[in-house]
């Protein structure tokens, strides 16, 4: 090699306020700046009473809202049926605080003012868990209790399923059947198919939502079911 040309060749001089290939840290332009540094998750803007709310709906879990004294202030449908499915009279509740207060009755509670709390119900007559989750700021210091009946099923919306893995309307429908928890061969007799058709349709469920069983597809459409 031609030492000579070789040192003769262009070479890029890095200029102040420029970043060159080798440089340990990258700064922003000039030499005062500090380098630009991702914010916490913790300093973002945290989730609104809305948002919050309308996820749950999604996910087909009954909510309300209670001030900061505990007053009632807002709910949906699927609280009120939750609520009444827990009740041991013939006559639905017509005060849904008088039915929350003896859903929990006898059980630790302590609703953080702002927070938000998950209500299991596990089935009738048994006392529900009680979860609080940290970190959740509502206006106004709102509560937030979601109400999730183990016992009740919501699947997925089939416009969102076809639109992600293109499914067709035979598969959309078996993948909706699976969500609520039918068995293949249970679902093969409902519909009147034969069992080939429904290992046929499982098969092609699998190969396009990228799942090898059947409790890893029905774990993905629980997740999705949150989707609009």
């Amino acid at each position: 090699m031609n030492l000579v040309n070789r040192l003769n060749e262009p070479r890029f001089v890095a200029r102040p306020g420029t970043i060159s290939a080798g440089s340990p840290r990258a700064y922003a332009r000039g030499s005062d700046r500090k380098p630009v540094r991702p914010t916490p998750a913790s300093n973002c803007e945290r989730p609104g009473l809305d948002s919050i709310t309308g996820m749950l709906e999604r996910m087909g879990c009954g909510w309300l809202v209670l001030s900061e004294s505990k007053r009632l202030l807002k709910w949906n449908a699927a609280a009120e049926t939750i609520l009444a499915g827990c009740d041991d009279s013939d006559d639905p509740p017509s005060d849904l605080s008088a039915a929350l207060r003896s859903l929990i009755a006898g059980v630790p509670t302590h609703f953080v003012p702002g927070s938000l709390s998950w209500i299991v119900i596990r089935n009738a007559g048994d006392r529900p868990v009680i979860l609080d989750e940290e970190g959740v700021v509502t206006p106004d210091r709102s509560i937030i209790l979601a109400l999730l009946d183990r016992q009740a099923r919501t699947g997925p919306n089939p416009q969102t399923l076809q639109k992600m893995f293109g499914l067709t309307g035979a598969e959309t429908h078996l993948a909706l059947r699976l969500a609520r928890g039918d068995a293949p061969l249970e679902i093969a007799e409902r519909t009147r198919l034969s069992r080939t058709t429904i290992r046929t349709q499982l098969a092609s469920l699998f190969a396009k939502t990228e799942t090898r069983r059947q409790a890893e597809l029905v774990a993905l459409l629980g997740r999705i079911s949150v989707l609009p």
